[in-house]
């Protein structure tokens, strides 16, 4: 896909800690597709992005055809996050992947229950790291269909 043509899919991540937000960028602006990364500081400053709220409220925010979430951060976690937007009729088809630390067994069942798309455990190693993060841009960005915002 050359450059000029390719398409420009938005992710929302919301992830309380710069340094994974910088190296997300990072892995992002070194893949294949082109990608408008959006970084919310954690699930409150994510519902203000998608419903255009606080610090969020004169910028353009398109809405976002995947959103990565923690799940552990201050003011409102994870699972607090993805129980609101998918009560949200207007949010609730926009997938959401964990991107975690946690790899405890009752934190994946719960995401899952509670409507998220998939489950990465954030790996340690910065090389690991970024291959997983062109593996999900690969996975979500080019291969499945998405939902459009109707």
């Amino acid at each position: 896909m050359n450059e000029g043509s390719a398409k420009i899919c938005t992710v929302l991540l919301v992830e309380d800690v710069p340094a994974d937000a910088h190296l997300t960028r990072a892995a992002f602006e070194e893949g294949d597709m082109r990608v408008d990364l959006r970084h919310a500081e954690d699930g409150r400053d994510g519902l203000d992005y998608l419903r255009r709220l606080g610090r969020w409220r004169d910028r353009d925010c398109p809405r976002p055809h995947l959103i990565l979430l923690d799940l552990n951060m201050p003011r409102m976690d994870g699972r607090e996050f993805l129980a609101e937007i998918k009560r949200d009729p207007e949010l609730a088809t926009i997938p959401v992947v964990m991107l975690t630390t946690s790899d405890v067994q009752r934190d994946v069942m719960a995401s899952y229950r509670n409507g998220a798309a998939g489950y990465v455990v954030k790996p340690v190693e910065m090389t690991q790291f970024i291959d997983a993060i062109r593996s999900l841009e690969k996975y979500w960005l080019s291969l499945v269909a998405l939902p459009q915002a109707e």
